[in-house]
């Protein structure tokens, strides 16, 4: 597709005369758009701040009643303990070991055994 030189060298002409920004119609649109979210960004950040002070005011008050008025228990946990023994999942086992019985030393009835 080749172009005529005479269509190049003509200025381009303007089909409508409306402004680039658009009509009056439209550029005040735009503003009322503009200033609606600025206020609902106003009355946004206002009432956050509201319920910050009140949270902070409920949060002073409250604070001081809550203390506890009786003295506090502590447990200590045993050294040598297994907590699964004292909540009765397994057995409990001895913390030390019981001594075996000693065997009885032979009287010459069996024969003994060299290592």
């Amino acid at each position: 597709m080749s172009t005529d030189p005479a269509e190049t060298s003509r200025p381009m002409r303007r089909t409508t005369d409306t402004p680039l920004g658009g009509t009056r119609s439209q550029a005040m649109q735009r503003l009322q758009i503009g200033l609606l979210g600025l206020a609902a960004m106003i009355l946004l950040v206002g009432l956050a701040t509201i319920i910050r002070d009140r949270a902070q005011q409920s949060e002073d008050l409250a604070v001081p009643e809550a203390a506890p008025t009786t003295p506090v228990q502590i447990i200590v946990p045993k050294m040598n303990s297994d907590p699964l023994a004292d909540v009765g999942v397994v057995p409990d086992l001895p913390s030390s070991p019981t001594p075996t019985p000693a065997v009885a030393p032979a009287t010459g009835d069996a024969p003994t055994l060299a290592p």
